[in-house]
């Protein structure tokens, strides 16, 4: 005798048949519901994006800061002159010896820890490099958002180091 032959059925539509209702599909409430919690998802990522936008701008304006005091430290050394970088925590500028006032970015505060002898009113002042390469010492702290950076000036030599001072 022969092979049987089996013959089944391939439903090609759910009208007429007897699948259940978990096998048939989605609803569409049930793919709002999906969109709705999807779009909340991407919401908080998104803002969670913008809030390591400003952390990418507070490091990128604490690595300018110890750059310009570099700056200024480097040109007093070649200059063989004292050379002063000004912070101004009013106007939230700062400025390296011999170049423009730069701007901090908005919503960041900052404060000078310097000597005395260097301010120049009661939101304003600097830190004196001189030619040897030696400074007055002091500090620049930039703070937005919870996140601090300070920049340390080391009065013997002079060195501008950064450090986030929370970790």
């Amino acid at each position: 005798m022969g092979n049987p032959v089996v013959k089944a059925k391939t439903p090609t539509s759910t009208v007429g048949s007897n699948l259940s209702r978990a096998a048939a599909g989605f609803t569409l409430v049930e793919l709002l519901v999906v969109l709705v919690i999807a779009a909340l998802v991407l919401a908080l990522v998104g803002t969670s994006i913008s809030r390591s936008v400003s952390g990418a701008e507070m490091r990128n304006a604490a690595h300018k800061v110890a750059a310009s005091l570099r700056y200024t430290r480097t040109h007093a050394i070649l200059s063989k002159s004292e050379q002063v970088f000004m912070v101004d925590t009013e106007k939230h500028t700062y400025q390296a010896a011999k170049r423009k006032a730069e701007q901090l970015p908005e919503g960041m505060n900052v404060e000078l820890n310097t000597a005395r002898s260097e301010l120049t009113s009661e939101t304003a002042g600097g830190i004196r490099f001189y030619p040897d390469g030696g400074s007055t010492g002091g500090n620049v702290r930039l703070e937005a958002n919870g996140r601090v950076y300070q920049v340390n000036v080391a009065w013997l030599t002079g060195e501008a180091s950064l450090q986030r001072p929370d970790e």
